[in-house]
């Protein structure tokens, strides 16, 4: 059985899709964007603010969960440009004290809304 998360306090899905879905234990969570949920908006043109946009919007759906930022087990995230590899590495790194997830880095031509980079995590 599986059981939709959803939570004002990340962006509202853009498609038919689930903000996240738990199944078997195991809570799989859609490609994040960097929009603020308050204005709707996409943040600042910049990979530091975007990246931060999209970790703290996948920290509000993992909290809708029941779970932490130390559940997430894999993550997917997709660049822009992957010249923004090292930034994007200080900013996530920090949200993880504990083990860091297993993770792939891929560099996309293009994201939803322009977005510079957009992540998906696997939690637990």
């Amino acid at each position: 059985m599986k059981e939709q998360i959803t939570t004002s306090e990340a962006p509202k899905a853009i498609g038919p899709y689930s903000q996240a879905v738990r199944v078997d234990g195991f809570l799989f969570i859609s490609g994040i964007l960097p929009i603020d949920p308050k204005t709707g908006q996409m943040v600042e043109m910049n990979i530091r603010d975007q990246t931060l946009q999209v970790m703290n919007n996948l920290e509000a759906i993992l909290e809708a969960a029941g779970l932490k930022i130390s559940n997430v087990v894999k993550t997917t995230i997709f660049l822009k440009d992957l010249s923004h590899f090292n930034e994007v590495n200080d900013i996530y790194g920090s949200f993880f004290s504990e083990i860091p997830p297993a993770r792939s880095c891929i560099e996309v031509s293009r994201l939803p809304k322009d977005a510079l980079i957009e992540i998906e995590a696997i939690a637990r």
